[in-house]
């Protein structure tokens, strides 16, 4: 049976995580061994970012304990998992593609063949961008800065997107690539 590796996309908020991969993926024009599954998340699904599944805090404490979700854990107040269903794509030897909190590396280490590549920027880009997008207050956005710069991410590969994001999701469908071999 074949084993597909767990490819976890870390880094601080306003790092253009979401912007990266979305970039990338359209880069590698539908691969079918690249997966990026849908997060589970307990934010509304027009708060805006990434497309996900939202779910209520009672919902995501069910889907959680009864075992729907492979990965789970909590940042800034917000609940987020990802699906149990990467299982069956990691079974067929696909890379499946995942933004998760670098506070969950040590489990997704532990369940799947685990490659970690964190996306990040200088803190004044951060800042910018956070402010940006208007869902943070200024403490939220102040609170963001200090967790980025005291978070260890145990990352195998990093990918600075201070500039074009063109070039850093380049950077990524690269490495993605690299995973599929």
């Amino acid at each position: 049976m074949a084993t597909g590796k767990l490819v976890c996309v870390v880094g601080p908020s306003g790092a253009g995580k979401d912007s990266v991969m979305a970039a990338a993926r359209d880069l590698l024009g539908g691969d079918c061994r690249v997966v990026f599954p849908r997060r589970v998340v307990t934010r509304p699904a027009d708060a805006g970012g990434e497309d996900h599944l939202s779910v209520t805090p009672d919902h995501f404490v069910k889907l959680r304990d009864s075992g729907a979700l492979a990965l789970s854990w909590e940042a800034h107040g917000i609940a987020y998992g990802i699906p149990a269903g990467i299982a069956d794509d990691l079974a067929t030897g696909a890379v499946v593609v995942a933004n998760i909190s670098r506070t969950a590396i040590p489990a997704a280490r532990a369940g799947y063949d685990t490659w970690v590549v964190e996306i990040t920027a200088d803190a004044n880009v951060l800042a910018r961008r956070l402010a940006g997008r208007g869902r943070e207050t200024a403490e939220d956005i102040a609170g963001r800065l200090a967790r980025a710069a005291s978070v260890p991410s145990d990352a195998d590969e990093t990918i600075v997107n201070d500039g074009e994001l063109a070039e850093a999701a380049q950077a990524f469908a690269a490495i993605l690539k690299r995973a599929c071999r």
